[in-house]
């Protein structure tokens, strides 16, 4: 099997950001659980100091309890990463003139685009892994309990219908909008940068790195706003009339400004850039370093 097999062809990018997405989700999954527990925090009020809200979760549930939702992350990682860096690595085949370095348009292009068609298709797991994640943080008699990402997904689709499982896709297919073109994008102009001013190899572990390193930076300044606004669409539940705290993402968004300002939307930085950056970091250089075993197995 090898390039010229147009079956393996088309699904290698897909197979290629899935691992690389699944490898980095194993090692930031603390992080993202404190990140989202940071977000609720904020909408809610209450102190939002990740070594706080860190010390908690363990003290509380246990040191296994911030890998909580991996099923669900890995599910994620698979649908979601997996379509945002296939569909980006095929766009851009698409688009590319052999040699030369792509136009900023035609890479904010096949960025957005890739983000936000992965985003639809992965919103039942991410919002399986928010519930799972947030879930412990409600009353007794309100947890659901969630054993896995396939037990959140089908208890969402009981309770709430095929509907429910894409509750807040709007707003995470402009997260990823925000996070492609910050991720995705960036990697590649940073990389055409390195390489015509610092007289880098493309290819060289030093590129990967410092690309990747420039990438996670505009990755979480990109997409936090949104992320915020979809961590709290994706954790409100009806009450007994049936109503929700936000009616839309732009209600959500204009509610939260009103309340906290701006600054809202940024709650938890720190911890976000420290989950986004090397997420993003891990993720492209393990796709360079998949890539590269593709290679050396003649695939």
């Amino acid at each position: 099997m090898s390039d010229t097999n147009p079956v393996w062809k088309v699904t290698k990018p897909f197979l290629t950001g899935s691992l690389s997405g699944s490898i980095a989700t194993c090692c930031i999954q603390p992080m993202d659980m404190i990140k989202v527990r940071i977000q609720v925090a904020a909408a809610e009020g209450k102190p939002t100091n990740p070594i706080t809200i860190g010390a908690q979760i363990v003290k509380t549930d246990g040191p296994m309890a911030l890998y909580s939702g991996l099923s669900a992350g890995l599910t994620r990682q698979v649908i979601y990463t997996g379509a945002r860096l296939g569909l980006y690595d095929t766009f851009t085949d698409m688009v590319k003139t052999p040699g030369q370095a792509m136009p900023l348009y035609k890479t904010a292009g096949c960025a957005l685009a890739a983000g936000g068609l992965a985003a639809v298709v992965g919103n039942p797991a991410d919002l399986a892994l928010i519930r799972m994640q947030t879930d412990s943080m409600l009353p007794k008699e309100q947890r659901a309990g969630y054993r896995h990402a396939g037990h959140a997904m089908s208890s969402i689709l009981k309770n709430e219908g095929a509907v429910g499982l894409l509750k807040g896709a709007a707003p995470t297919s402009v997260r990823a909008m925000g996070l492609n073109l910050g991720m995705l994008g960036g990697n590649t102009v940073a990389k055409d940068f390195l390489s015509s001013t610092c007289g880098m190899d493309q290819k060289s572990n030093a590129c990967v790195f410092g690309a990747s390193a420039i990438a996670g930076f505009f990755a979480s300044a990109f997409s936090l706003p949104f992320d915020f606004v979809k961590t709290q669409m994706q954790k409100q539940k009806p009450d007994a009339q049936g109503n929700v705290p936000f009616k839309s993402s732009l209600d959500c968004a204009g509610k939260m400004l009103a309340e906290g300002g701006p600054l809202r939307f940024y709650a938890g930085f720190p911890t976000y850039y420290f989950r986004i950056a090397p997420h993003a970091m891990i993720t492209l250089i393990a796709q360079d370093q998949v890539k590269k075993m593709w290679s050396a197995m003649g695939l």
